[in-house]
């Protein structure tokens, strides 16, 4: 072991049992004997192409938030919803707390996910780590099960089907952005950004 260098070694978060790394088959996760947690996981992704999936979903992202969610009918009275509208209209109908945790799982924590990978894939790209690398490692880590624009897409859904028993309901492009970004969301989840720590090196003091 002490001859060993330290990249070739893994160790488990939960249980520091010491581990010798060897290469992953595609698919293949990395599990501690000891206590079943995951080390590591196989990555069919470059740098590169992670960048531009993060890139993609940014564009998605903004596409997702301007164009209408849903339009409603009545009578021949049609109106369209966004999400930002739909969330002001749950603040004004005394549904504050609603409001809020829809305005953060669904704009500010990926918008801010989003921002903060690309700001570290970039450098990353560039065979360094980018300034502020370890406290956004550990944001990122916190924010990872914060993401609910899955659950916002099979709620929608929900509420779309129940809603065409009372109006003439018309899913806009907004819900299928949001779809296409449920997507990509969930490459990101299945990626292990552990993997940026051996990936660039740290910096000389």
């Amino acid at each position: 072991m002490g001859t060993t260098p330290p990249e070739a070694l893994l160790i488990c978060e939960h249980c520091d049992t010491v581990y010798r790394r060897r290469t992953l088959a595609r698919g293949e996760v990395a599990r501690c004997a000891c206590c079943h947690a995951e080390l590591e996981r196989h990555h069919g992704l470059s740098l590169t192409a992670l960048l531009a999936l993060v890139l993609t979903a940014m564009i998605v992202f903004v596409q997702a938030n301007m164009w209408p969610i849903v339009t409603l009918g009545l009578n021949g009275q049609f109106s369209g919803a966004t999400l930002w509208g739909t969330i002001i209209a749950m603040w004004q109908q005394q549904a504050q707390v609603i409001s809020v945790l829809a305005a953060a799982t669904l704009f500010f924590f990926p918008l801010t996910k989003m921002l903060l990978l690309g700001w570290l894939l970039w450098f990353a790209r560039l065979g360094r780590r980018a300034p502020g690398f370890a406290p956004m490692m550990v944001v990122l880590h916190y924010l990872q099960p914060w993401t609910m624009s899955e659950v916002f897409v099979l709620g929608a859904l929900v509420a779309i089907v129940k809603a065409h028993l009372y109006f003439d309901v018309v899913a806009d492009p907004g819900i299928y952005a949001y779809a296409a970004l449920t997507l990509l969301i969930t490459v990101f989840a299945g990626v292990d950004l552990r993997q940026l720590w051996e990936l660039t090196p740290e910096d000389p003091a």
